[in-house]
């Protein structure tokens, strides 16, 4: 090689890694902090149980990367106590961000869990603010999804967890009198967020009211298609059925995350660049969208409707798509074909 080689190759290959430096500054990642009704959850045997924030890279593109560190069963206190928000705080750069929604738990009596709104929980929210920005993130606050809960006498539940594991009736016929409207379970426990947000000029997303008028609009009855409620026999992953009205099956988590997306992107300019909105279906053999395979979504689509299928990760095999079906199907980042 010559030095006329060297002099043209040097420059070059300064350019390429600035280029690639460039391409890796484009990248975002959104940590996500929070209880089970966020957190991602396990799909094996055709669970079906699924946390918002599970689901949520399939509504922002690939220059977004979600990090969910959400687990079930916390609360603000217990997620510090335990050294998980240390965990979180010690792996963020500058512009990355900060998704923090408690309070389902900081409602339980629990010592190891409880927090009272005005006082511990705003201390524990402005903890997470000021250290998030202390590492140069951006912490936004989210205060708690609803509860489908058509009863005025709220039910006495200590533990979402163990209200996972009760049984369901055989009928459609609710254990308890159930009316048409949707009442709040939350209390003060939602202003919390709101006060904490305004009081530190924080980006608020009203998770609550949004997810409220969700279920509010479905009604007593169609509200149910979005959590784990299922009769005997009707899931095969949980023959004994269940009736859940905090947690999300896969239709609900992606309803929720599709329409918590369009909020941050409405009040996030920078995030709103990245929405993902206009795929109609998603693939994710991690469980993080509508379907687990390919197969399954293309036989979901109706004959000659378009339908856009994105396949957020995994190895496929080339699918041979009908020729009734009208399907395009898009590889996000970590997606590939075999």
């Amino acid at each position: 090689m010559t030095k006329h080689h060297l002099r043209i190759l040097i420059p070059l290959a300064a350019i390429i890694l600035l280029l690639m430096s460039a391409m890796q500054d484009q990248i975002t990642t959104i940590y996500m902090i929070g209880d089970s009704t966020m957190a991602d959850k396990n799909i094996d045997g055709g669970k079906q149980e699924r946390g918002w924030g599970m689901v949520l890279a399939s509504y922002f593109d690939d220059d977004i990367i979600i990090e969910n560190h959400a687990v079930n069963g916390r609360s603000s206190k217990s997620f510090i106590d335990e050294g998980r928000w240390d965990s979180v705080l010690c792996r963020l750069q500058p512009g990355d961000y900060v998704f923090i929604q408690f309070g389902h738990n900081d409602e339980k009596p629990q010592p190891e869990r409880h927090t009272d709104p005005g006082t511990t929980f705003d201390a524990n929210l402005r903890r997470f603010v000021s250290e998030a920005r202390s590492k140069g993130a951006i912490p936004v606050l989210f205060n708690a999804v609803a509860r489908r809960n058509f009863i005025r006498q709220t039910p006495q539940n200590d533990d979402d967890e163990k209200l996972r594991l009760t049984t369901a009736t055989t009928t459609t016929t609710p254990i308890t009198s159930e009316g048409d409207t949707l009442y709040d379970t939350h209390g003060l426990y939602l202003l919390s967020p709101r006060n904490v947000a305004q009081e530190m000029g924080v980006v608020f997303i009203d998770a609550n009211q949004i997810t409220h008028n969700l279920e509010q609009q479905l009604g007593r009855e169609g509200s149910k298609s979005l959590h784990m409620w299922y009769l005997p026999g009707q899931q095969p992953s949980l023959p004994d059925g269940r009736q859940d009205n905090t947690h999300y099956n896969v239709h609900g988590a992606n309803t929720v995350a599709r329409l918590l997306a369009t909020a941050i992107g409405q009040q996030i300019p920078e995030l709103n660049n990245n929405l993902c909105l206009s795929y109609d279906l998603s693939v994710s053999a991690e469980g993080r969208g509508d379907y687990l395979t390919l197969a399954d979504a293309i036989a979901a689509t109706p004959d000659s409707l378009p339908t856009t299928i994105q396949v957020i990760d995994g190895q496929w095999q080339r699918p041979i798509i009908p020729s009734s079906k009208n399907i395009q199907i898009t590889l996000r980042r970590t997606a590939k074909w075999e």
